[in-house]
């Protein structure tokens, strides 16, 4: 059987379960069994292809028509000119992410070195690794409360060749980063999407991301009411978080009840309010020490 063949019955069979962008995906599950990129494909139409690597896209192809997440079948996924490693039990980072990486970069100052950046539920470590790869001067805490995030975190921290410039740590919010190193930004995608909205959304999300990973409470706004004000006093210039559709208004109110002034919001590419940013109005509050053996 011909790779076109191939190809074309698996377009209708992911097109059957409901999977969008049948095609693309067909293109991604092919070239990752053949070892191939998705451009090769087409000039290679009459390639054979052998029983084994059939039968290897028969058991992907499959694990795709379940809903399990790409991410998690190809084990990498593009993010903010990244190509990051994906473990299973790890949320899948999302193009709305990009939307924090920047406008943290759009408030870091370009020159600033060091600069310390925490991110606060790291998961794989997109936002923040991809933050200190297009910033030089970042010196990151990444952390996480996820034995499994931690372990992809590491990964891409390892793959990226960032480890003299990132610190994993375990642990739930600005625990775990000593308290005499130095934390100037704080940037975090928390759980926020409703406990009870969560079995309605796509079965990719339903079904197999971790439950840590998207349960924000009853409206919510939970982790942004215990994280808020935890990251507004430890911060010396900023905070960062992603939210979800609707809560902008609700969460620049918990930024300025912890006393962030000014407040702002980005939009992503679909003009949804995305990301919720506030400074600390007196950067010189809280003056640490800082010297490049600090961190990590």
């Amino acid at each position: 059987m011909s790779l076109v063949e191939i190809l074309t019955r698996t377009e209708a069979f992911l097109r059957e379960r409901g999977i969008d962008g049948p095609r693309r995906e067909s293109e991604l599950l092919l070239s990752h069994v053949l070892g191939l990129e998705r451009l090769q494909l087409y000039l290679s139409w009459d390639r054979p292809v052998t029983e084994a690597e059939r039968a290897t896209l028969r058991e992907l192809v499959a694990r795709r028509g379940r809903r399990e997440p790409l991410a998690w079948i190809l084990g990498t996924t593009g993010f903010h000119a990244l190509d990051l490693l994906v473990h299973r039990d790890v949320l899948v980072p999302r193009p709305d992410s990009e939307t924090l990486v920047d406008a943290a970069l759009e408030w870091i100052p370009k020159d600033a070195s060091p600069v310390y950046v925490a991110d606060i539920g790291s998961g794989t470590g997109a936002i923040g690794l991809a933050i200190a790869m297009a910033h030089p001067g970042v010196r990151l805490y990444a952390t996480d409360v996820s034995e499994a995030a931690l372990a992809n975190t590491r990964a891409n921290v390892a793959a990226l060749g960032l480890t003299e410039r990132v610190a994993v740590l375990a642990g739930p919010f600005l625990e775990p980063i000593p308290s005499k190193r130095p934390v100037e930004w704080v940037v975090s995608n928390p759980p926020y999407i409703p406990r009870k909205a969560i079995d309605g959304l796509m079965p990719e999300v339903a079904r197999f991301e971790p439950r840590l990973a998207l349960d924000g409470g009853p409206d919510g706004l939970d982790v942004y009411r215990a994280l808020i004000p935890l990251a507004a006093a430890r911060a010396t210039r900023g905070v960062l978080v992603e939210i979800g559709q609707g809560q902008a208004p609700r969460v620049l109110d918990l930024m300025r009840k912890a006393g962030l002034d000014p407040v702002q919001s980005w939009n992503d590419l679909a003009g949804i309010p995305r990301v919720v940013g506030g400074l600390v109005p007196d950067p010189s509050r809280l003056v640490v020490p800082r010297t490049d053996k600090e961190c990590p």
